[in-house]
């Protein structure tokens, strides 16, 4: 089978630990994986190595990595993000597919999909799965970037068209799998809802008292982290409102925001002087396990109007640490959904600093509660979010559109 996404490992946050997992899981089950990809790249969409090669080819735990270098933007949104994309989709499609049995595309990038959609229908003629880690159409429209306009028509459309023209849609929640029927008009018997697993081991054990001196963190301090992308969609700006009231109230809590993101200088110029906010960046997969697990309380926090365009992908780890899970976001989205749920910790409005604050606090104030949150976060992730029952789905539906290929060019052999 051959796999078309724009990131995969070692990027080790956003959809390339999903992409990387899959791919090596199939691979383990004997399938012959070809993955086309770009060069790692997020979340600070810059190249690590320079110069970077046109293409570069490896085999990565039985996976054949296919590498191809695509135009990063100076700014990651809007056209140039859409030209970003195209220059993958492009390069993928001017690679060999070899005759997989089936083709999956990995959306985002949702342009490079759709280029590729075409390929895997005119040339490959292969079954083609896309699999829908984020929503275009919501996120245009939830960003406030979804006015009407030509634009967003023409994404809209795009989205609309690969959807429907795939052989399977996989989605990663059940409000997915609504907005893909009811908005995109998707035929319900063709999706499938293959939800996001924990990539962290079980169990990892760390030091806590050595972790957090050499993160610098006080053991008086209860410390709130936000691991992962800061970009747009994340809201930032209130985690470092936030931590400006916790100084101006003599507060122990402090804030940490962990990673990398086109927002990351914005946000280092707002926390300048602000003591109880701290910037740490991407790091290697033990030491971000280490920091999670460190911390007193993990944050998702995202930006007031997002609801449905995504699902956080740092709750599946986050549910993994036993420890606390403070939401800030809209009511009635998906985060809120599935931090409540889990039972995994308090919900508090979007763009609302002192109520973030006063989250902390009480849960500072209650160590019983926030052991009570962290364990029932845990146990639904251990019911909910296995790797293995995600695999194991997702390779039925791959065998069952490779039987049916077979059974097709059977048929069509024996008439010829």
């Amino acid at each position: 089978m051959t796999i078309v996404g724009l990131n995969y490992r070692p990027e080790s946050t956003g959809i390339a630990p999903y992409t990387s997992g899959l791919a090596r899981e199939l691979a383990s089950r004997s399938w012959r994986v070809r993955m086309l990809s770009g060069f790692p790249h997020y979340p600070q969409w810059s190249f690590d190595d320079e110069p970077i090669p046109r293409s570069r080819t490896s085999i990565e735990d039985g996976v054949m990595v296919v590498r191809r270098r695509h135009r990063l933007p100076s700014k990651p949104g809007g056209v140039a993000r859409a030209v970003s994309e195209l220059s993958f989709g492009v390069a993928a499609v001017c690679t060999r597919f070899a005759k997989p049995d089936v083709v999956v595309l990995v959306s985002p990038a949702l342009i490079s999909s759709a280029v590729a959609l075409v390929k895997a229908r005119l040339v490959t003629r292969r079954p083609v799965v896309v699999w829908v880690q984020d929503l275009y159409t919501l996120g245009l429209r939830e960003l406030g970037v979804g006015r009407p306009g030509l634009s967003s028509r023409l994404i809209g459309a795009i989205e609309k068209w690969t959807l429907r023209s795939a052989d399977a849609v996989v989605v990663i929640h059940e409000r997915f799998r609504d907005t893909v029927v009811e908005e995109l008009g998707v035929r319900p018997a063709s999706v499938e809802v293959v939800r996001n697993w924990s990539h962290l081991d079980d169990g990892w054990q760390v030091d806590r008292d050595a972790s957090r001196a050499a993160l610098g963190w006080d053991p008086s301090e209860f410390v709130v982290l936000h691991a992962g992308n800061m970009g747009v969609k994340q809201g930032l700006e209130n985690v470092v409102d936030a931590a400006r009231l916790a100084a101006a109230t003599g507060s122990r809590v402090r804030f940490v925001l962990l990673g990398d993101g086109n927002q990351r200088s914005t946000l280092a110029e707002l926390a300048a002087g602000v003591a109880n906010v701290e910037m740490i960046a991407s790091l290697p997969d033990d030491q971000f396990r280490d920091a999670l697990a460190s911390a007193d309380a993990l944050l998702v926090n995202e930006r007031a109007g997002v609801a449905g365009m995504a699902v956080p992908s740092k709750l599946t780890s986050y549910f993994s640490t036993g420890l606390p899970v403070i939401a800030a976001t809209d009511p009635g989205s998906v985060t809120e959904s599935e931090v409540l749920l889990a039972g995994a910790g308090p919900v508090v409005p979007a763009g609302d600093p002192q109520a973030l604050l006063d989250a902390a606090v009480a849960l500072a104030g209650d160590a019983q509660r926030a052991r009570a949150m962290g364990a029932s976060g845990r146990r639904f992730r251990t019911e909910r979010l296995t790797a293995a029952a995600s695999f194991d789905t997702f390779a039925q539906l791959l065998e069952t559109l490779a039987r049916g290929r077979r059974s097709t060019a059977t048929r069509e052999s024996g008439t010829a």
